[in-house]
């Protein structure tokens, strides 16, 4: 894939495959972008800080939102649904899915993005898809996703991305899951689209490698840097949600980070520079600085109190 040539000045611990992986994520996201008018309305668990001014600002159409999707998004990881959906379809044998349970359960147990189970997570789903035609793995993760991703949306979290559309604003997931599965996801979100793995095809079938590398921690980055760059948007006005300290890079690109559900690491780096601070995990207030005021007003107003049901019910 040619260079792009989008991209601003760049850190130097982005790695050449990181800014390959991010280019390509960002092309890939542009080709598919589209919001969906019919998405329903959603609801969600929100809270005003008194002291915020009004975010995001409506009109604003040089700011935008770009949200991670594992454990921020959704509960659990795309790519482990996504392959339980492909085991059911006999797309792979029970040991494989051993190996993906055992994986999710890492990535739940110890809260971290180990590198050496993100890789092999990778080079088992590579390994699944080669061969098969992109049109057909498409048209299956739409059907895996109402059968195990519609229901592990966190309220609280789409309340804040639907915030960033009703102010007019572009909003779109970055995450290290293949890209047509992060597109699925937010077109069923009513998003813009989706920033993700590309795995390379020819004529339309999946070769099993990948371009560059997992959108993963300085990839993720370089993607936003990158389609900031093409869609003319000021970083200092957008914003960045996600739950893993791996974010850090894409979270300090923007003027308006945002730590949702945190690990460990992301808590303690968001409290020392006063990153605003969300975790839907629990019932109970992040202990930090307050949450974007527009996620408490407005139309989000009245669907409170059901989101709030909902959240107990499931927890």
């Amino acid at each position: 894939m040619a260079a792009l040539g989008w991209l601003t000045p760049r850190r130097r611990s982005a790695t050449a495959r990181s800014v390959l992986a991010g280019e390509a994520a960002a092309e890939a996201a542009r080709k598919t972008s589209a919001a969906d008018d019919d998405a329903a309305l959603l609801t969600g668990i929100s809270e005003e800080a008194p002291a915020e001014p009004v975010f995001p600002v409506a009109g604003d159409v040089r700011a935008a939102a770009f949200f991670d999707l594992d454990n921020t998004v959704m509960q659990g990881a795309a790519i482990f649904h996504f392959g339980r959906g492909l085991y059911k379809r006999k797309f792979f044998e029970r040991r494989e899915l051993t190996r993906f349970a055992w994986q999710q359960a890492w990535f739940r147990l110890a809260g971290v993005e180990d590198p050496e189970h993100m890789q092999d997570a990778r080079d088992s789903a590579l390994s699944i898809v080669k061969g098969h035609r992109v049109s057909e793995l498409m048209s299956i993760g739409e059907e895996i996703y109402d059968e195990y991703m519609a229901d592990r949306i966190w309220p609280g979290t789409r309340a804040l991305a639907q915030a960033h559309l009703d102010a007019g604003q572009k909003v779109w997931l970055v995450t290290a899951a293949p890209v047509e599965t992060a597109t699925i996801i937010a077109r069923r979100l009513g998003l813009t689209g989706a920033l993700g793995t590309v795995a390379e095809s020819v004529d339309g079938v999946y070769t099993g490698r990948l371009v560059g590398e997992p959108l993963h921690g300085p990839a993720k980055a370089e993607a936003v840097r990158a389609l900031a760059a093409a869609e003319d948007l000021d970083l200092d006005r957008c914003a960045a949600y996600s739950d893993s300290h791996n974010d850090i890079p894409m979270l300090s690109l923007v003027g308006h980070p945002y730590a949702i559900n945190p690990d460990t690491k992301l808590r303690k780096h968001a409290r020392a520079r006063d990153w605003r601070l969300r975790d839907y995990r629990t019932g109970r207030k992040a202990a930090k600085v307050g949450i974007p005021a527009a996620a408490g007003v407005g139309a989000l107003a009245g669907g409170t109190a059901a989101a709030v049901a909902l959240h107990r019910r499931r927890h």
